[in-house]
């Protein structure tokens, strides 16, 4: 059977980066790896961060949009029937950051998945310098993340000290009891700087496992407020952009504005836009797609969208 892994955490916590080092781990073994994206979205960024890795030993699959949760199952589970027959080893999935965990075993139990298939682990990426202020609803998603996850992987633990890691891990088991869910918090956390990891490490990640653990639901994804909005072609510079972030980040009216992505093009040059509340980067890649996407609850679009146009 192949062995399929579950790649999940919240918006901005460092899936992709995460996903690529795990991918390589399995494909310097000499296995051939299938990384399907299961994003709601109708752009999927990740897809051009993940390129990279394409080659004879693994390949990048995706599955997006639909018109609602019960058609985006289906388009999931239609794609995993596909893969089935692709001679993969490993399958990894990575989900947008705004998932319900419960998708992934609900679609592996159904037949004829459940013959094809064996589920391995179920990673939950959380950043290291977590947000102290999220939302009840952003609480309530971290910790359905982390109900089923055999292992918690902090992110950017070299850009933090121990105080704010402490402070992460108490906010994760706050989350936790605030859901009703009984989970040994610290017992499961790896925590180490993702540069140093050897494959020691990757052999403790790959036999993680994951956990079938109940807690209290309050959203589901047809009646939650979070939206992604797409902007194309914006023709926007460094330093449009960078004001650009810095105002939807800054600015309460234009909604909570959670994560913001893309890629724009200067003189020739493409360069990755990444940024949360608390890290903005922007870096060079070899190829891209001119697309500006913001991530947020209760987001203003038209106000948004007013702002975008005074800068071109």
């Amino acid at each position: 059977m192949i062995k399929v892994d579950l790649i999940t955490g919240f918006l901005g916590s460092g899936k992709t980066t995460f996903l690529k080092k795990y991918a390589r781990h399995f494909m310097n073994q000499g296995l051939r790896v299938g990384i399907l994206e299961n994003d709601y979205g109708a752009v999927n960024v990740d897809m051009l961060l993940l390129n990279e890795l394409r080659g004879e030993n693994c390949e990048l699959e995706m599955v997006a949009g639909g018109a609602d949760f019960d058609t985006h199952k289906r388009r999931f589970k239609t794609k995993l029937i596909a893969m089935a027959m692709s001679g993969y080893d490993r399958v990894i999935i990575e989900p947008s950051g705004i998932f319900d965990v419960d998708e992934f075993f609900d679609t592996l139990r159904d037949e004829p998945l459940d013959k094809w298939y064996e589920i391995g682990n179920v990673i939950a990426i959380v950043d290291a310098a977590l947000e102290e202020n999220l939302s009840e609803s952003d609480d309530y998603y971290l910790a359905s993340q982390i109900a089923n996850a055999g292992m918690i992987i902090l992110s950017k633990t070299n850009l933090t000290d121990q105080a704010h890691i402490d402070s992460t891990l108490s906010h994760i088991e706050r989350a936790c009891q605030m859901a009703k869910l009984k989970k040994d918090v610290r017992k499961i956390a790896f925590i180490k700087d993702w540069d140093r990891l050897e494959n020691k490490d990757y052999e403790q990640i790959a036999n993680a496992s994951f956990a079938m653990s109940s807690y209290v639901k309050k959203i589901s994804q047809d009646d939650n407020s979070y939206k992604t909005l797409y902007f194309m072609e914006l023709g926007l510079k460094k330093a449009a952009i960078k004001e650009l972030v810095s105002s939807l980040m800054t600015d309460e009216s234009f909604g909570n504005v959670l994560r913001i992505k893309g890629f724009f093009n200067e003189d020739d040059k493409w360069y990755q836009l990444n940024a949360t509340k608390s890290v903005s980067d922007i870096s060079q890649i070899a190829v891209g797609q001119e697309v500006f996407i913001v991530i947020g609850d209760h987001l203003n679009e038209s106000l948004i969208k007013d702002y975008i146009s005074r800068l071109q």
